[in-house]
């Protein structure tokens, strides 16, 4: 478990060293610019994505080279199911980039929608670079595709970290199935007198109704009680935002992410309450960060 928490945020760490702060990125540009991309993250966050799109496409007018825009418009694309067009911004945004974690990480998502692999355009992507090859390789890991993880990790120089990374996909090799992934519905009917099952009843009702106030005291209190359910910190950090409390808010969901692993819809939450949280901020760069990771229903 530990090394699966490693192995996630290590590209996120990479990522977060090569960015500049929210400040900066934001001084670097027009009121023009900022308020083109606001609008666009916007128009992505209410699936509206044609609108998304253009007002991404105004930015890039003002800032042609910029990856970011790239990686923007290779999401938004994707999300609407425009393949073709994405891949395009993908490979852009990665042969600007080449070692952002998460450029790559997109690319390799839309290549295999289109059925394509990442040989396919080695003369504009630096394969054989050992960063970005690290880079694929928990990449394979994060989509079980442990042979060619396994294959990968050959090509790279010893490490402790490649070592223990290398032993994780071997025993998953060896246990042949995927993680069970819980049945929440099932769940909650099983154990419908379980008080934490009470408290998550309780607190989805306050969610849907927007009744932050009357949440925000409710989400500390099973905070409190269960300190080691992710959901509930979820639900206080919600309650948090949605009370104007937004610096402590976004605290409290970045460290729930620490509690989750398997549950995809849980962690789809968090990441669009932060995207929320940063964008009220103004920090529209972490809200596209943390917006780019929620990933769209099949």
């Amino acid at each position: 478990m530990i090394w699966a928490v490693l192995i996630l945020w290590i590209p996120l760490c990479a990522t977060a060293q090569e960015e500049e702060s929210a400040e900066f990125f934001l001084e670097e540009y027009t009121d023009e610019f900022q308020n083109l991309f606001f609008e666009a993250l916007k128009h992505k966050g209410i699936q509206n994505y044609d609108r998304a799109a253009e007002k991404f496409l105004e930015c890039k007018k003002l800032e042609p080279d910029n990856s970011v825009l790239d990686h923007e418009l290779a999401r938004t694309y994707y999300l609407d199911k425009k393949y073709n067009l994405a891949e395009g911004y993908a490979l852009s945004a990665v042969e600007k980039n080449p070692y952002n974690y998460w450029y790559l990480e997109h690319l390799m998502r839309i290549l295999e929608k289109q059925g394509n692999t990442l040989d396919a355009f080695s003369d504009r992507i630096p394969i054989a670079d050992q960063a970005l090859k690290s880079n694929l390789v928990r990449i394979y890991y994060q989509k079980a595709k442990y042979e060619d993880a396994l294959q990968l990790l050959e090509e790279l120089p010893k490490s402790d970290f490649n070592q223990n990374l290398k032993q994780k996909i071997q025993d998953s090799l060896k246990k042949g199935a995927p993680p069970v992934v819980r049945n929440e519905s099932k769940r909650e009917d099983t154990v419908s007198e379980n008080p934490v099952m009470g408290y998550k009843n309780r607190i989805e009702k306050l969610i849907s109704n927007s009744d932050y106030g009357a949440l925000r005291p409710l989400a500390k209190e099973a905070v409190e009680r269960y300190p080691l359910q992710p959901y509930f910190k979820y639900a206080y950090g919600r309650a948090l935002i949605g009370t104007e409390k937004l610096k402590e808010g976004i605290e409290v969901l970045e460290a729930a992410l620490d509690f989750v692993f398997e549950d995809n819809a849980l962690k789809n939450k968090i990441y669009t309450a932060l995207a929320e949280g940063y964008t009220a901020l103004g920090n529209l760069k972490k809200a596209s960060e943390y917006s780019n990771k929620i990933e769209p229903r099949s």
